[in-house]
């Protein structure tokens, strides 16, 4: 995993020991206290080195773990910056609004359930991020289903199901990002691969939501209207507009390194922006740091779809993503992540053994701290050197990650997804849970992949 030596040679009850105690305060913090990942994650670093330093370790020794970790985290530090860029250049060119717009033109009051489950699907990879989907359109179709009298628990568990495929697919969403960069694959080889597992259950899912939940009778569908009217009088929707993410895809196809890929998308975005509105140099200096803005009235509630991206919206996420790092990389150098892979290897002889052992580290990490960050990083740096003992390619490793942390964290009553996706939507998690089905069919094909090897590739 690293190119450093641990600094101790600890028994193994004492890593777990340190292990515990480390997890059992992040998820005190974050649970109970409510802070932020980053706060919990730092707290944690400065208990583990003063505790180094009572074991007789130098400060500059530990520091060196640390920073070994992060550089070789660095490709998603820079990855993030050029998702930032590629997210206002989207939003300005009207690419994500006129996606959003033919979108809602397809929602059918008879299939509602389904209807709200591929609708967020589709805005949850436009805009790359779950939270974002469910406090937008979710809300949207918890109010049209107050109207069409339909079951607010069905209707939530649709929504997140949909929200959290977007998630996971979208190249815009930080999760994936660091679950690629986690394990050190492209992104879009990582995308690719997750199909395996993905479109299984996301074909499933509509299987189970048009055929198992029951039919909507036809009402009014004046929110939909409201929302279309609007996004169309914001003057972003044109049919070519959609032309960059069209470039987006086609070089994903070809394999193109996720970077090239997004300036290309960049490039393209600008391009377009310029044959409907000529902004000036200053306007999109702002836009590309801040994030694209949305200003006029009348556009409250769409406002709050497209005022995205911008390399400040990164910053939350680049933050966690060195805070990670530099706690694995303290893990490592204190023997502490050594101790219990050493305690294991006996059971880790297999790829069935290997997914089963990161799938529970990851849904473990979720109900104990509930942050899906932590889930991916903690389980991504523990994990790695066991796939490669294995002679797995490392993609199998962030597919198993984001199919058993990203989206099993709205599952969670207490995690961060689930507390906010249950005050926005009004429905408990406990009773939309059983029918966010994408979720947990994730995770069991994973799972069933992973002891029967289909999918699986070798180094």
């Amino acid at each position: 995993m690293f190119s450093f030596k641990s600094l101790l040679d600890m028994p193994r009850g004492e890593a777990l020991a340190v292990a515990l105690v480390i997890i059992a305060g992040m998820g005190y913090s974050i649970i109970s206290l409510g802070w932020l990942p980053h706060m919990s994650i730092i707290t944690a670093i400065v208990v583990l080195v003063l505790y180094g330093l009572c074991r007789g370790l130098k400060y500059n020794d530990m520091q060196s773990g640390m920073i070994g970790a992060v550089g070789q985290g660095m490709g998603a530090v820079y990855l993030f910056f050029f998702i930032g860029l590629m997210v206002s250049a989207l939003m300005m060119s009207g690419a994500i609004p006129t996606l959003m717009y033919y979108g809602f033109g397809l929602i059918s009051p008879t299939y509602f359930y389904f209807s709200a489950f591929a609708l967020s699907s589709v805005i949850g990879i436009a805009i790359g991020s779950s939270l974002s989907t469910c406090a937008t359109v979710g809300v949207a179709f918890m109010g049209m289903a107050a109207a069409f009298h339909a079951d607010l628990a069905m209707t939530a568990g649709s929504v997140v199901s949909g929200a959290f495929f977007g998630d996971k697919m979208s190249p815009l969403s930080d999760t994936t990002g660091i679950a690629a960069s986690i394990v050190g694959i492209d992104l879009f080889e990582h995308i690719r691969n997750m199909m395996y597992t993905t479109v299984p259950a996301w074909l499933i899912s509509a299987a189970l939501m048009l055929w198992l939940l029951p039919n909507v009778a036809a009402h009014d569908l004046n929110s939909v209207d409201i929302f279309r009217t609007q996004l169309e009088a914001t003057g972003l929707v044109h049919g070519y507009a959609l032309i960059p993410f069209a470039l987006l895809v086609i070089l994903a196809l070809l394999r193109v390194n996720a970077v090239v890929a997004m300036l290309f998308t960049v490039i393209a975005g600008l391009v377009v922006t310029y044959f409907h509105s000529s902004p000036d140099l200053q306007q999109l200096g702002n836009w590309f740091y801040g994030g694209y803005k949305l200003e006029g009235e009348g556009f409250k509630d769409i406002a709050r779809l497209v005022s995205r991206g911008g390399l400040e919206s990164m910053f939350f996420t680049q933050t966690i993503v060195i805070l990670g790092m530099s706690l694995g990389g303290l893990l490592f150098a204190l023997g502490v992540i050594p101790a219990l892979l050493d305690a294991v290897k006996s059971f880790l002889t297999t790829a069935g053994r290997a997914t089963a052992s990161v799938a529970a580290t990851s849904v473990g990490v979720n109900f104990l701290i509930g942050e899906q960050y932590l889930s991916i990083l903690l389980s991504g740096e523990t994990f790695k050197p066991v796939y490669d003992k294995l002679g797995l390619h490392p993609r199998n490793l962030s597919r198993t990650l984001e199919d058993a942390g990203t989206v099993i964290n709205p599952l969670v009553p207490w995690s961060v997804c689930g507390v906010f996706i249950s005050q926005a939507l009004g429905v408990p998690v406990w009773e939309y849970a059983p029918y966010a089905f994408f979720c947990y069919l994730s995770l069991i094909l994973t799972l069933i992949f992973g002891w029967t090897g289909l999918t699986l590739s070798k180094q």
